[in-house]
C-alpha cells in the first residue's frame, strides 16, 4: 500500500490492520509517535491525517493509504519551526516531552480550526494526557500562537 508521510510517498508490505503506529515507527523509522497506551486514550501517538488529529495506535494503516499523514517531524518548513513548536520553546511547555509531539500536533489542529480559541475550546480540544501536568503552559502556548495570528 502507499502512504504518504509528511510530503513523501512510500509502499509498504504491511497487514492492512497494522496500526499505523507501528507502520511509522518500525517500517518508516518515524519514532516521533510514541506508543502511550496502546487504546487511544493518551494521545501519545497523536498524528494528522488530512489536517486532523488521530491516535495512530488504534487507526489501521490501511484507512491511512492514500492520505495526508503528518508526524511532528514533518511539521517544521524548510528547517523553520511551525509557530506552535516555537511556542512551546518559548513557555517551556514540555517537562519529560513524552506527549509533546502528539500535543503539539492536536494544537495545530485546534488552531487551524478555531484560530482564536478560547480556554474552554483548548481544554475541549486537548485531550492528550501530560503525565508531568503541563497543561497551563500548553494553553498559554496555544493563546500565544493565537495572539501572533499563527506566526512564531
Amino acid at each position: 500500500m502507499k502512504l504518504s508521510v509528511n510530503g513523501k510517498s512510500h509502499t509498504l508490505d504491511v497487514e492492512p490492520e497494522m496500526p499505523l503506529l507501528w507502520a511509522l515507527r518500525d517500517e518508516l523509522n518515524i519514532k516521533g509517535p510514541k506508543f502511550g497506551c496502546g487504546v487511544a486514550l493518551c494521545g501519545s501517538c497523536t498524528v494528522l491525517l488530512n489536517g486532523e488529529p488521530v491516535r495512530s495506535c488504534s487507526y489501521p494503516v490501511s484507512v491511512a493509504a492514500g492520505q495526508k499523514v503528518v508526524t511532528i517531524e514533518g511539521l517544521a518548513d524548510k528547517g523553520k519551526l511551525h509557530a506552535v513548536q516555537q511556542a512551546w520553546i518559548e513557555h517551556q511547555v514540555p517537562q519529560c516531552g513524552y506527549c509533546q509531539g502528539g500535543q503539539i500536533l492536536a494544537a495545530v489542529a485546534l488552531l487551524k480550526k478555531k484560530p482564536k480559541p478560547t480556554d474552554q475550546d483548548i481544554d475541549a480540544a486537548m485531550t492528550n494526557i501530560c503525565r508531568c501536568g503541563t497543561y497551563a503552559r500548553v494553553r498559554a502556548a496555544i493563546h500565544s500562537v493565537a495572539k501572533k495570528g499563527g506566526r512564531a
